[in-house]
């Protein structure tokens, strides 16, 4: 206000004031949701193996994940209900557990009468593509229901020049299957998505799964580098100690330290491939975020990044997944939606894979008959809810056991924001319980002290309760009939 302000025309300054800066200091109103969805699914992808994580090792250079989280959240607990390729793809689609959906391992068909959300999402007008390994059903790689694009390969594909079914018609490719699915991916964003409806890709990479084969000019990248190895990884005593007894046995399997892959594969070699086929990867990131901005549809669309699974690199003396340690189900998220997403958010809430699902249809507007077993997380992403009012979260982790690869046993976890709780099915052995607070890298299993005994029968209760109430008491066995019995087990 200024001085010359007479005492009745000095109230009409006040006011006009106290309106103006009432004004400047209110919160800006959130910006319309995006209505396109882009989501991008890794495979073995581990959580912190990101340039700006916290832990990952100083010369690892993803700069397009790094971008997305410094320009948008950071998921930093995400999870998967079980931490295999097909199972968690197939809870992904259809935002439900494994014992529900049926897929549990990586050779069970999808049942005829599933139904996944793009379905709806096609039924809500939306254009739908899907490009990449699909897996679910490894026998074949027809167009599945629910894209009106489909680009796909029978099983794992292969890193190179892959034979791939485009709408139904196969044929070679000449070239990095990374690369190449990502051009497949831009190029339906080119020539099908318009203003007039929204889209929803699924551009789903073989990368970064083992056997690793990065880009040729990747190849030596990391040459130079040492590896970071964990410390649960040293074959000591502390180590070792309550640890159950088929953990310390796989040390020497074809999923341990000490003799993976039956002793063809060293583990240097394996840590520099994995972190040099991880390259590509986050290049094909990079350029689906540079066509969205360059093509004006940033403003408009959410992309999202996840792993389908962790994975093991040293952790307890293992490597690969299916296990409930961290390493194995805790996989890297990203969410980045210019407008709508504040840039540098760190999410902290428990999400879960079941969780994508009700998370799109609920952007989108799509309604679903589909049972879920997950919930919506979009209040998180726009800031609306900036946490739980629940003080334990816990949700459950499965993996039934597999003839091709014995060595991991049927295992449940209830896994919480503070302890987890591990019941291993059928092996006469020991369970284990976690304090992740004070023990995040799993050390000191608590299930025989004294002290945490009340905790111990508590978890067990509460995990055997939510066995018995979601109808997954039922453990399915599978014919032992894999292709690759013999060589797995007997080489």
């Amino acid at each position: 206000m200024s001085q010359s302000c007479s005492p009745p025309v000095r109230i009409v300054c006040l006011l006009l004031a106290l309106a103006l800066g009432a004004a400047r200091s209110a919160p800006a109103q959130p910006a319309e949701p995006p209505r396109n969805i882009v989501f991008i699914l890794s495979d073995d992808h581990r959580y912190d193996f990101m340039g700006f994580h916290e832990g990952a090792p100083d010369f690892l250079e993803t700069p397009a994940l790094d971008r997305m989280a410094r320009e948008g959240a950071h998921l930093a607990n995400a999870f998967v209900t079980t931490s295999l390729c097909s199972p968690s793809r197939a809870s992904i689609l259809t935002g439900q557990y494994a014992h529900n959906h049926g897929v549990v391992d990586n050779t069970t068909p999808v049942p005829d009468d599933t139904r996944f959300f793009p379905q709806f999402m096609q039924e809500n007008g939306y254009k739908t593509a899907f490009v990449g390994k699909w897996h679910m059903g490894e026998a074949h790689d027809d167009p599945r229901p629910g894209f009106d694009r489909w680009v796909s390969f029978e099983g794992q594909g292969t890193y190179v020049d892959p034979m791939l079914n485009v709408d139904g018609e196969r044929s070679r490719h000449e070239g990095y299957t990374t690369d190449i699915l990502t051009d497949y991916a831009i190029e339906w964003l080119e020539e099908e998505v318009d203003d007039e409806e929204p889209f929803f890709l699924y551009l789903s990479h073989k990368a970064v799964h083992a056997e690793f084969v990065p880009a040729e000019r990747h190849v030596g990248h990391y040459a130079d580098e040492e590896p970071a190895y964990p410390v649960t990884m040293a074959k000591t005593e502390s180590n070792l100690a309550g640890k159950p007894r088929w953990v310390r046995e796989q040390r020497y399997s074809w999923h341990g330290v000490d003799y993976m892959y039956h002793g063809r594969m060293d583990f240097d070699e394996f840590y520099r491939r994995y972190i040099e086929t991880l390259l590509a990867l986050d290049e094909s990131v990079g350029r689906v975020l540079d066509y969205l901005e360059a093509s004006g549809l940033a403003e408009s669309t959410l992309v999202v990044y996840m792993g389908d699974n962790g994975f093991l690199l040293g952790e307890h003396g293992l490597i690969d997944k299916r296990n409930a340690y961290e390493a194995s189900m805790r996989v890297p998220m990203l969410a980045w939606a210019p407008g709508f997403i504040e840039e540098g958010v760190v999410i902290e809430d428990l999400i879960r894979n079941i969780d994508i699902a009700p998370t799109f249809l609920e952007l989108t507007g799509t309604s679903s008959d589909l049972p879920m077993d997950g919930s919506s997380f979009l209040e998180l992403l726009s800031g609306e809810r900036t946490g739980s009012e629940a003080d334990d979260r816990a949700f459950l982790y499965e993996y039934y056991w597999e003839y091709a690869f014995p060595h991991t046993p049927t295992t449940f976890a209830l896994r919480g924001d503070r302890y987890k709780f591990i019941y291993y099915h059928g092996v006469w052995d020991t369970e284990e319980l976690y304090d992740l607070q004070n023990d995040p890298q799993e050390r000191h299993n608590l299930v025989r002290v004294p002290a945490y005994q009340d905790r111990v029968h508590a978890m067990r209760n509460r995990l055997f309760d939510r066995l018995e109430a979601e109808g997954a008491m039922r453990v399915p066995m599978r014919r032992g009939n894999w292709k690759a019995d013999e060589r797995l087990i007997h080489e």
